[in-house]
């Protein structure tokens, strides 16, 4: 029983960080499109909020319940598609970790600009687009532990 409630929690935490992650993406490519620094300003105040709450919280549940169904199942953490999901986790988290920065940049530099009446600065517009790139190998690992977890291939 104590296998299948990790799992639950695994799966969960696994669909939250794809389905932020992409949701995330979507809402702050249509603010950036808008360019209007008023709706940039509030996408990326809720972004912030939202990679705190939900995508920090499955970052710490997925490598927990993750580690102990491998326990459990007696599978080595460190070998064939586990150890690969393990790696590509950290290769997420090194994606992730600067998007929330530059996140968190780009939400103070549109409200700078709000309160200010200013146009958003060029250094915004850098950090989007270093954001927007930041995403492919992150979203591309993340499906491909999917496609681990689901699979599990010899």
């Amino acid at each position: 029983m104590l296998y299948f409630v990790l799992k639950f929690f695994h799966l969960i935490g696994a669909a939250v960080l794809l389905g932020t992650g992409a949701g995330i993406a979507f809402f702050m490519l249509l603010a950036h499109r808008s360019g209007d620094a008023r709706v940039i300003a509030g996408v990326t105040r809720i972004v912030v909020i939202a990679d705190y709450l939900f995508t920090a919280s499955a970052v710490l549940v997925q490598p927990i319940t993750g580690a102990w169904m491998a326990h459990i199942a007696g599978y080595p953490l460190f070998s064939g598609w586990i150890g690969w999901s393990i790696i590509l986790y950290l290769v997420t988290g090194a994606f992730w970790l600067p998007v929330v920065w530059m996140q968190t940049q780009m939400r103070d530099m549109a409200g700078h600009a709000v309160r200010g009446n200013a146009p958003l600065p060029a250094r915004y517009h850098r950090l989007f687009w270093t954001w927007f790139a930041f995403g492919f190998p992150a979203f591309g690992a993340v499906v491909t532990i999917f496609w681990l977890m689901i699979t599990k291939p010899g």
